[in-house]
């Protein structure tokens, strides 16, 4: 292979240098799009060379209008021949393994199976996000989509709109509604709330693995909490979350301080570092405005001899601030990817739809 070039970087190569002047030449009067947006590292920009192995290669999506979508069969055979075999060194034939269906790159004679998927905007995003963004989302759907589907289609690089509706779409999902990003934020400091003061009641009784192990699900959950507070999707895969976070502003800090949290010796180094943490998150909190500002110091658990930031007061705070009625009433559930952890699970949009509302219009 050749010195590694990222994803998105060589899906820009592949329109400009190819699809682009094929489409002139071939289809002049053609409006289109041209994009590379959902599932795949590189569409995150966490793509290195060891994403090469597998559906990574020169690929792009091409929308058409929806006037125009029944020439999507002769765009695509066009491509498949006259496409080049390579771009910056990367073949562009990408052949589908037998077993598991994995695209892998590869030279070969004949019609190129390339990576260019040709499709119009309400169909993509009714596959990939759940529902056509060309219609109003309600807050059900903001709520029963994952954020790695809301993540897919709002992160990549546009590199042509000449019809605007991608555009729109994108811009339309970047960030949730406020009232619904409140509702989001107050769940998640609520899963906090809910194991703060367990890890140091597990090393109290001698249970250090257990101690250990809280930790970690405290560190996750405040790393998924900043990427919420700086307005960042979490990513689809934990792999990618640490990432994620290093992004964000102050990550230096916040890494190093949560790396003690979860490999300090002890629970009291532990508590020490996870209450560090707590105060920089509620601080970021407070300068959010989106409630009225809150103690951020850590302080005991009632009686007992732990250290937590009563992590409930910044949710109960969240929840009072949110003016949308139909968010009000709701439980500190949350959207589904803050109570269904099962990565098979989140691919079934339809089905997530239906236990959201089974969910959510349960409250007894």
């Amino acid at each position: 292979m050749p010195e590694f070039v990222p994803g998105l970087q060589l899906a820009e190569w592949l329109y400009r240098d190819a699809v682009a002047p094929l489409l002139h030449d071939c289809f002049p009067d053609l409006r289109h799009a041209a994009a590379l947006i959902g599932p795949g590292s590189e569409v995150l920009g966490f793509d290195t060379a060891r994403s090469t192995d597998h559906d990574w290669g020169p690929r792009l999506q091409l929308f058409l209008p929806t006037d125009q979508r029944s020439r999507a069969s002769e765009i695509v055979a066009a491509l498949s021949e006259e496409l080049p075999r390579s771009i910056l060194g990367y073949p562009t034939n990408l052949v589908p393994d037998a077993g598991s269906g994995t695209r892998h790159m590869v030279i070969n004679p004949g019609p190129i199976a390339h990576g260019v998927d040709v499709a119009d905007v309400a169909s993509w995003f009714g596959a990939n996000v759940g529902f056509n963004r060309a219609g109003p989302v309600s807050t059900e759907q903001w709520l029963a989509t994952p954020t790695q589907n809301l993540a897919a289609a709002a992160s990549g690089a546009v590199f042509h709109d000449d019809i605007g509706e991608l555009t729109t779409a994108r811009r339309n999902l970047a960030w949730y509604p406020i009232d619904v990003w409140r509702y989001v934020l107050a769940c998640q400091w609520q899963r906090i709330a809910e194991e703060e003061p367990f890890m140091g009641r597990c090393g109290e009784v001698g249970d250090d693995l257990g101690s250990t192990v809280i930790a970690a699900r405290l560190a996750r959950d405040l790393m998924r909490l900043i990427l919420l507070q700086n307005r960042r999707y979490p990513p689809p895969y934990n792999k990618w979350l640490g990432s994620a976070v290093a992004q964000t502003p102050n990550a230096a800090e916040i890494v190093t301080t949560l790396t003690d949290a979860i490999t300090a010796p002890s629970w009291q180094q532990r508590e020490i570092a996870l209450g560090e943490e707590y105060q920089w998150t509620a601080e970021a909190h407070n300068r959010l405005e989106l409630t009225p500002p809150l103690d951020p110091s850590p302080r005991p658990f009632h009686d007992r001899p732990f250290r937590v930031l009563r992590a409930d007061r910044f949710a109960a705070a969240l929840r009072a601030a949110i003016t949308d009625p139909d968010l009000r009433g709701l439980a500190l559930i949350g959207a589904i990817d803050q109570w269904v952890d099962n990565t098979t699970a989140t691919g079934y949009l339809t089905k997530l739809r239906r236990a959201q509302h089974a969910m959510t219009s349960e409250n007894d």
